[in-house]
């Protein structure tokens, strides 16, 4: 056997990771997407099936230890958690804790202080909401809105619990139901809830035909983790939201 010499080289991109649920079949597929000049990092929770309070909340027993999966050596310039109803149940400031707990990162996001980020770049006060599961699930989420000034007068779901079956509503439910939301008019824009949601090829289209800003989990997320990673060209996406980004 022979020992051979090497050289190594410096790599200093710009590093996202992202916390997916274990049930989630889109997020990683819609974050590649989106990938700009950044390297991404994904791991996995454990999450159930069906979505509910209980199960929500049972994910912050594990933030922690699947953040602690992202390569040791390697600090990270963002972490995602890719969850808009488990942040608005397990608390913005609770799930930064736990990741920070699990790696080393200068900065921590979710969809819920994505979307209010958006929401102020965007200046956006009224917004149509569409969501997939249950009316109670986005009751928190529907809470923290108000509580930070963005209003969601119009609430409209498809009513499901399960996620192997969010994941596969088609674009034109999703198209369709926005269309229904959006009728009476008086709203600055809509926000298509949760990261398993297929939606990243409707948010142009549907900008086009409603004039308006549509925002959804994982566009929000991409964008504010650009933002906070100090590399807006970190990831890169269609719609107002990224044709308007600034760094901040």
């Amino acid at each position: 056997m022979s020992l051979l010499p090497y050289d190594t080289v410096l790599i200093e991109p710009t590093r996202i990771g992202l916390v997916v649920l274990q049930s989630d079949e889109t997020i990683e597929r819609d974050m590649m997407q989106m990938r700009g000049t950044a390297d991404l990092f994904f791991s996995r929770v454990p999450s159930g099936q069906e979505v509910t309070a209980e199960t929500l909340q049972s994910m912050a027993a594990h933030i922690e230890a699947s953040a602690a999966l992202f390569p040791q050596t390697l600090r990270l310039n963002a972490v995602g958690y890719g969850c808009t109803s488990g942040t608005a149940q397990i608390g913005v400031q609770e799930v930064e804790r736990l990741v920070k707990a699990g790696t080393k990162t200068e900065a921590v996001s979710q969809p819920v202080s994505a979307l209010l980020a958006a929401c102020r770049h965007l200046k956006l006060k009224r917004i149509a909401f569409l969501s997939p599961y249950l009316e109670q699930v986005s009751a928190n989420l529907r809470e923290v809105l108000q509580n930070s000034g963005i209003e969601t007068p119009v609430f409209g779901t498809f009513g499901e619990a399960e996620e192997s079956k969010v994941v596969r509503i088609s674009g034109a439910s999703i198209q369709s139901a926005a269309r229904q939301l959006l009728a009476n008019g008086g709203l600055d824009g809509i926000f298509l809830s949760c990261t398993n949601l297929r939606t990243m090829d409707l948010i142009a289209p549907m900008e086009a035909e409603f004039g308006l800003p549509v925002l959804s989990s994982n566009l929000v997320l991409a964008w504010h983790l650009a933002q906070l990673s100090g590399d807006p060209q970190a990831l890169q996406g269609p719609g107002q939201l990224f044709a308007s980004q600034t760094t901040s």
